[in-house]
């Protein structure tokens, strides 16, 4: 059968192009002629669902700027002598960041392992979901003295680190200018 262009447009318009296209290769797929079309029809769908997830996820990583992008919880090193608990670390990392206010301070002496941990957090929080923004404390404490000059500016940006504003750095700086 295959999908004509006119049909394309429709799905553009309709924002189901990922799950048309994949219905299409489902369909042309011979391994699949013993399903029903209400089966690719969900599969398809549902490999479209996965697909959003996934962008989603790299969106918000990419937006959270992290040094270390590849960090995770699961690689993190407990050796001893480091005071890490695999058990409060695994917590902290399922914790829902929306239903409980937590704060966390990372202490250790350089080398310790404090952007891989934060960043490992971080993108365990990007995985459930949740919008993560990086910056080292310095970084933050500059931001909020420039801010703070201009009573607008300083609102907006504690706004925005409180709402999670920070999900898409050009959005940003394209509400500035």
């Amino acid at each position: 059968m295959g999908f004509t262009q006119s049909d394309y447009e429709k799905f553009r318009i309709l924002r189901v192009t990922h799950v048309a296209k994949r219905f299409d290769e489902l369909i042309a797929d011979e391994s699949n002629d013993g399903l029903l079309p209400e089966q690719l029809f969900l599969t398809a769908a549902d490999d479209a669902l996965a697909e959003r997830a996934a962008n989603r996820i790299e969106r918000a990583v990419k937006a959270a700027g992290f040094p270390i992008p590849g960090a995770s919880i699961a690689e993190v090193d407990y050796r001893d002598g480091r005071n890490l608990n695999p058990v409060a670390i695994g917590r902290i990392a399922a914790t829902d960041w929306a239903m409980t206010v937590r704060n966390l301070l990372l202490i250790s002496p350089t080398g310790g392992g404090k952007t891989y941990l934060a960043c490992a957090i971080g993108m365990a929080a990007c995985h459930n979901g949740h919008q993560v923004a990086y910056m080292r404390m310095d970084q933050l404490a500059r931001r909020l003295t420039i801010a703070r000059g201009d009573v607008i500016a300083h609102q907006k940006l504690l706004s925005d680190l409180a709402g999670g504003g920070f999900i898409d750095r050009r959005r940003l700086s394209h509400r500035r200018h």
